[in-house]
């Protein structure tokens, strides 16, 4: 060691570690979006956006939400309830999902044509004269091409090019084929010749991307389906092998018209997993129809949003932005006893009942079979969710320290103050870590492995509040002055 003399100073770490934020109710949207307007044409490939302008530019708009299913998602979320961020997936790959127009005559008007196409691929658009012997007109040089603001394509004459105002001519072009699109699509996969990932598969890049972690997924239009229902399940209890979500799904209201098939669908399709949400029907407002989970999530970010982005109050009696609820294009009118019984078998739905339409219900798609309060209860299941999370992301600086007193009291310490915080402003009833010597065997600490235990009580929703009404004649007394 060098000869000193003088003063000196030196640092250890902190011994409270503060807790890393994590936002509660981000979502992940699977489906479809009419890229073609976009330069960059992104598929299977998670974009980050926090304005409707910034997804409007990234993906395209279509108001055609039966075809491009993301566009849905953009109205409910940022419209709305005007939330954000969200993370959106495309997975309709203008490579693969196209059809082809050949020969379609069209006559300039105003030296204009409009292709009542939506999704038309500029790049493979052909302008040809009618002759005998047809001319290929050029881009750039005898017309443009832009869109409307319905997504529709304009082809525009230029006054010095070849084309003159009136004429008629062939036109031929690709456009994408949101039919083509498959379940497999959206489940996707990990290509084994390229690693490449695709649909859902790809949850697993978002917090790596954009260091957020995902608090939903959903797939409007598509969670109806088994596999896709199933697969969202699967990725939402094992996000990067460490986080956990809600998977939104929906029951198809195309064979669900009646309140009382829900539960059989529901379990039909096995949808009774305690990480996923059951909706039906599908909501309406004005001439645009939602699917529930597209607002359902919209508003549970509102609902964590109003507190401090802490998912420990239900959506549940919370208004969604809607006018009438919908089955098979038929309203639905449920009375709180219908409701109920859709409630009572893990099913969240809509009530015009007082105040306006509102979510009702608190349980997961496990509930009846499963009680257990963590698993049935929907923002206890979230509040599990989201400790667990900010957890990691807590202490994950802490990995590889070596294991001694100082590394178990931080981490006991930092979590317990961070536990008594959340209980001072009742956002759970109460909270403990600690270290146990019965649950940390001697061959486990020799192979660097640590267990905590965390005791945590989140609110229970006030479900039911009952008053007792009773006559009492003692107040006949009253009478006699």
């Amino acid at each position: 060691m060098a000869y000193k003399h003088g003063v000196y100073i030196s640092e250890q770490p902190t011994s409270i570690v503060p807790p890393r934020r994590v936002s509660a109710g981000l979502p992940v949207v699977f489906g479809s979006a009419p890229v073609n307007m976009t330069d960059e044409q992104p598929v299977n490939k998670p974009v980050l956006a926090y304005t409707y302008q910034e997804a409007v530019q990234s993906l395209g708009w279509s108001e055609d939400w039966a075809k491009f299913s993301l566009c849905e998602f953009m109205d409910a979320y940022f419209g709305k309830f005007a939330m954000a961020p969200v993370v959106f997936i495309n997975v309709l790959d203008p490579a693969e999902h196209t059809a082809s127009v050949a020969d379609e005559a069209h006559t300039f008007a105003d030296s204009q044509i409009t292709l009542d196409n939506e999704g038309v691929l500029h790049g493979t658009v052909v302008v040809k004269s009618t002759d005998t012997e047809p001319v290929t007109h050029e881009l750039d040089t005898d017309y443009t091409l832009g869109f409307d603001a319905d997504g529709n394509t304009v082809i525009t004459r230029l006054t010095d090019g070849t084309i003159t105002e009136g004429e008629e001519v062939s036109v031929s072009y690709d456009h994408l084929d949101p039919s083509a699109l498959t379940v497999d699509d959206i489940v996707g996969g990990i290509d084994g010749s390229t690693g490449e990932k695709s649909g859902l598969e790809l949850i697993n890049e978002v917090f790596p991307k954009f260091r957020l972690v995902p608090g939903q997924i959903v797939a409007p239009g598509w969670s109806y389906e088994t596999d896709v229902a199933a697969t969202m399940a699967a990725k939402a209890g094992n996000i990067n092998n460490h986080f956990q979500a809600l998977a939104l799904v929906d029951l198809d209201d195309t064979s669900v018209t009646k309140y009382s098939d829900a539960p059989e669908t529901k379990n039909t399709n096995n949808l009774t997993d305690e990480l996923q949400v059951v909706c039906w029907p599908r909501i309406k407002l004005g001439k645009k129809t939602y699917w529930m989970s597209s607002q359902l999530a919209g508003l549970t970010a509102q609902t964590d949003a109003d507190h401090e982005d802490i998912p420990y109050a239900s959506p549940s009696n919370n208004n969604f932005q809607m006018d009438s609820a919908m089955a098979n294009s038929a309203e639905v009118w449920l009375g709180p006893g219908e409701a109920n019984y859709l409630n009572g078998n893990g099913i969240v739905t809509a009530l015009n009942f007082i105040g306006g339409w509102k979510a009702w219900g608190n349980r997961t798609g496990a509930y009846p079979a499963v009680t257990d309060v963590k698993d049935a209860f929907l923002p206890i299941r979230r509040m599990f969710n989201w400790i667990g999370n900010t957890l990691t992301l807590t202490f994950w600086q802490k990995v590889d320290y070596p294991i001694n007193r100082r590394l178990i009291e931080t981490i006991v310490d930092s979590a317990n103050i961070w536990l008594n915080g959340l209980a001072a402003r009742q956002f759970i009833l109460g909270g403990r870590v600690e270290f146990n010597e019965s649950e940390n065997v001697v061959t486990d600490l020799m192979d660097g492995i640590i267990k905590f235990h965390v005791y945590v009580t989140p609110p229970s929703p006030a479900r039911e509040i009952d008053f007792i009404l009773e006559y009492d004649p003692e107040y006949l007394s009253t009478l006699f002055g």
